[in-house]
């Protein structure tokens, strides 16, 4: 590849300061999005509504608290996320690139769905995507996987398909 500064699989070495702030905004994102929209505007579960224990499962305030302290966890990925992106975008080899930013933030955004998935639906059943929705508890649970995956992919397509963006020359980086 020559002096693209790409390695086969990721992306422009001076652009991984960003990549790494949009995960970790897409893991904050995808949790708020999971948490507001799933657990609270549409009510289909909360954090522990699928607890072996039913006095847990069934337990409202300690579901809420669950809750509130997987806020607590999307809330801290998003500002670590805004951190590392102000940090990045303070330094001048780093591309301002919205393009990589957007992929790496839904490549993020499926980390968090596959991540939340596979821990809290399969390996430890706290809870489910829709218990009640139509059809079985394993289809809504395996078509959040599958989201998580579709996130994945798409956001590394963007991210590997942003054109290269040359260095800053020697007064650009003066000025900043």
């Amino acid at each position: 590849m020559g002096n693209h500064e790409n390695s086969w699989l990721g992306p422009q070495k001076r652009a991984k300061p960003l990549v790494r702030a949009g995960v970790l905004l897409g893991l904050g994102l995808g949790g708020f999005f999971d948490g507001i929209v799933i657990h609270q505007i549409l009510q289909w579960h909360h954090m522990l509504t699928s607890h072996p224990n039913p006095s847990v499962a069934n337990d409202i305030r300690l579901n809420m608290m669950a809750d509130g302290l997987f806020h607590v966890a999307t809330y801290a990925f998003t500002v670590l996320g805004i951190v590392l992106l102000w940090r990045a975008w303070r330094t001048p080899v780093v591309p301002r690139s919205g393009r990589t930013l957007l992929g790496s933030t839904v490549l993020g955004w499926g980390c968090f769905n596959l991540i939340e998935g596979i821990v809290d639906h399969h390996l430890l059943g706290i809870h489910h995507v829709w218990p009640a929705g139509p059809g079985p508890v394993l289809l809504w649970d395996l078509v959040f996987l599958a989201s998580g995956v579709l996130f994945v992919v798409v956001g590394y397509i963007v991210i590997r398909n942003t054109k290269s963006v040359p260095e800053p020359s020697e007064t650009e980086t003066i000025s900043h």
